[in-house]
């Protein structure tokens, strides 16, 4: 082999080591290429899940801020409506007790202004007929808690001037009720006014009713439970519980500041709760569960033979009117006059009643209220129950003032369905020395009083007896 052909197969080796170096080092490189690539994804990886923890926080923070803002927002506004509604509500309601007082003062020293009953009616059916057809009273205040119902404004001055008249002439009638239709129709027109939605329409009309009862009687605890339980027996509109809460502590402040005196009543002779005093008040707590359920069969029966008998509305006041002036010239006694609150502190502070007065306060009360006249029947249920109470009590054998004062509270239970609020006056009015026997009287008188109640609207959502959903109206 010559040079020329050692130097071709030379280059021919070369070329193929060349080309072998060269195809390690592309190997290599692709490989170091493909190490880089994913590094390069996982950090790239790193950075989105990074960039994505952020976004979730940024999300989260976003939300719950939103909902801060959201409460916050929700409890200011609430809470500047409810101080609205107490000072309003409680002007007005603390004006009306001014009214009732001084009236039922001029009737005491003019007795011959019972004789007035009967024109009294007249006009009251008169201004109904004129003004108030569409007005249901303390139903459709109810009504309009659970509804798209509403509470004409005109509700206000129409309950307030007939209740006034009704005291003047010395009706058997309460003033809750008045309360109640004029808080409801002051608030539901505010909420008007300010476009309220119709949610929150319903918690305003509730927060009316807590001012108006609360500035009457001077109980805000039980006031603001009271709009919250009456509505709708078994379910409590707990969204209303602050608002109603601090229209009723505003309207309570603002009347005892203006000079309207907290209903209270002392109770003496408070025995100590055995297995004997325990059964005997358990027997006055049935009794009352009675009576609470003749209240409302007596309210219902006289509504029927009124509208039977009398189907003209002035005809029929009229005729109730002549009732009642008759049977209290028969008795002899005015004591059955207004709202009967001197029967209530005789009982429950001197432990002293008459046998049957409660008898012809539910009689009297019925044919006033039924007639035509307005009022209300919580008063006139809690004397009907504080002179049961105590007439029991001296029969078994127990205090009769703590039997006046739990058949006050055990009454006004069974006719309202309303326990924790009946158990909340008793707290109020008489003091939690007696706790105990409040607490059975209140509990038993629930169970025992069926489903009887005042208001047509009421509903009963779950039963009293079983743990199960019924949803049906109260009887009446």
């Amino acid at each position: 082999m010559n040079k020329q052909q050692r130097g071709c197969f030379y280059s021919l080796d070369l070329g193929s080591e060349l080309q072998k170096d060269n195809s390690g080092k592309d190997e290599r490189l692709q490989g170091e290429m493909e190490k880089e690539e994913k590094r390069a994804v996982q950090e790239n990886g790193t950075e989105e899940q990074g960039t994505g923890g952020k976004s979730v926080l940024k999300g989260k923070l976003r939300y719950y801020s939103g909902e801060i803002q959201r409460d916050v927002t929700n409890l200011v506004k609430w809470l500047l409506l409810a101080v609205l509604v107490g000072f309003i509500v409680g002007a007005a309601s603390t004006l009306f007790s001014f009214v009732l007082k001084g009236v039922t003062n001029y009737r005491k020293e003019n007795e011959w202004m019972f004789y007035l009953l009967p024109v009294m009616g007249l006009i009251i059916v008169f201004l109904y007929e004129k003004f108030g057809k569409e007005d249901g009273g303390t139903n459709q205040v109810l009504s309009t808690v659970r509804s798209k119902d509403d509470v004409p404004l005109l509700s206000a001055p129409l309950i307030f001037i007939s209740t006034v008249l009704t005291h003047l002439a010395g009706g058997s009638a309460g003033r809750e009720g008045a309360a109640i239709q004029l808080g409801g129709s002051l608030a539901n027109q505010l909420g008007r006014w300010i476009h309220l939605d119709e949610e929150d329409r319903h918690v305003i009309v509730m927060c009316g009713m807590s001012a108006a009862f609360s500035a009457l009687f001077g109980t805000p605890m039980a006031a603001a439970v009271f709009a919250l339980e009456v509505v709708s027996v078994g379910v409590m509109y707990y969204a209303a519980l602050m608002p109603c809460m601090i229209a009723s502590l505003i309207a309570s402040g603002f009347a005892a500041g203006m000079g309207i005196t907290p209903e209270a009543f002392h109770v003496v002779d408070i025995p100590e709760l055995t297995i004997g005093t325990g059964l005997k008040m358990g027997v006055v707590a049935v009794g009352c569960a009675v009576i609470s359920i003749v209240f409302c069969m007596v309210l219902n029966g006289v509504a029927g033979a009124y509208g039977r008998w009398f189907k003209n509305p002035y005809i029929r006041v009229v005729v109730g009117a002549c009732l009642v002036i008759g049977i209290t010239m028969l008795l002899g006694t005015t004591d059955y006059m207004g709202a009967g609150a001197e029967l209530i502190e005789k009982a429950v502070e001197e432990g002293q009643a008459h046998p049957l007065d409660f008898f012809w306060k539910l009689v009297l009360t019925a044919l006033t209220m039924r007639a035509g006249f307005r009022g209300g029947e919580i008063v006139p249920s809690f004397c009907i129950g504080a002179t049961f109470g105590c007439v029991m009590g001296n029969w078994l054998g127990l205090s009769p003032s703590i039997c006046a004062a739990c058949g006050m509270a055990a009454v006004f239970c069974g006719v309202t369905n309303c326990p924790i609020t009946s158990i909340l006056i008793a707290f109020e009015m008489f003091g939690f020395k007696g706790v105990s026997f409040y607490l059975i009287a209140v509990s038993i008188s629930y169970a025992a009083s069926g489903y009887y109640g005042l208001y047509k609207d009421q509903t009963i959502v779950y039963s009293k007896y079983k743990a199960k959903y019924v949803n049906k109206h109260t009887r009446f």
